[in-house]
């Protein structure tokens, strides 16, 4: 009795502070929450969601838990020879089919791709977004990456965490690294070899980005050295965000 009293007491106090557990642990069937998870990821344009952590996304949805997919822009600027307005409607497309596949509800928050804005109103809307969606567990972009667009999708994400007065856990992916992500050393590693066809059929759902060049950037060996490094066939790598939060912060850029 004692046992399962303390076991029941560790479960409760995992999913009131989940940030403390690896992903690993959560999934894990040994250490059930209490009640479904609900799972964020923010990106920066549409497929950057499905590239860098559809495998988890897949996962996560697979054992219960609610995922929702932000994109912070459209994707307006990626389809060469296209207004923005016709790439925009495309690639939203796109994004719905992905989200599909990835059994995941899909937010656009109204930025401009090539264009995005770190600001005080943009702060403010990405934490209303997370706050409507109170999660658990949040995926953003790692913020020492090429791409301006996946910065300020990345420190969006951070001072929504630091202001947030839900604690939620966030964890940081990577895309293309290397190219992109630069300095990415994984404190969390999520086996995704049964998930791993999935998130390939969700990066599939962005034709209009050559998702096999996508994947030829660098995300094939990704899947594979990770897996390496955990000892099974692919995985995803994330690095986890610690420190304290402060919600009276005050932002100034």
């Amino acid at each position: 009795m004692a046992t399962e009293s303390s076991r029941r007491r560790f479960v409760k106090n995992a999913a009131a502070g989940i940030g403390f557990l690896s992903l690993p642990a959560v999934l894990s069937s040994q250490i059930p929450a209490a009640k479904p998870l609900k799972i964020v990821c923010v990106g920066g344009h549409p497929d950057d969601p499905e590239s860098g952590c559809g495998g988890v996304l897949a996962a996560f949805a697979n054992a219960g838990h609610t995922v929702t997919i932000i994109y912070l822009t459209r994707g307006e600027a990626g389809i060469p020879g296209k207004s923005h307005s016709d790439a925009a409607s495309v690639r939203t497309a796109e994004s719905l089919e992905a989200c599909k596949v990835l059994n995941a509800k899909a937010v656009f928050a109204g930025q401009i791709d090539g264009d995005t804005i770190v600001n005080n109103e943009w702060v403010q809307k990405i934490s209303s977004l997370l706050e409507e969606e109170k999660p658990d567990i949040v995926f953003a972009h790692w913020p020492i990456d090429a791409h301006k667009d996946h910065q300020a999708a990345s420190l969006l994400t951070i001072q929504s965490w630091m202001r947030s007065k839900n604690k939620f856990a966030l964890y940081f992916f990577e895309v293309c690294t290397g190219e992109q992500t630069m300095v990415f050393r994984p404190t969390d590693y999520v086996d995704i070899s049964e998930t791993q066809e999935l998130k390939r059929k969700a990066l599939y759902c962005h034709a209009s980005q050559d998702p096999p060049a996508i994947y030829l950037c660098g995300h094939t060996a990704m899947e594979e050295f990770r897996g390496r490094e955990l000892g099974v066939k692919a995985a995803e790598g994330f690095i986890r965000m610690t420190g304290q939060k402060k919600g009276d912060l005050i932002f100034t850029g």
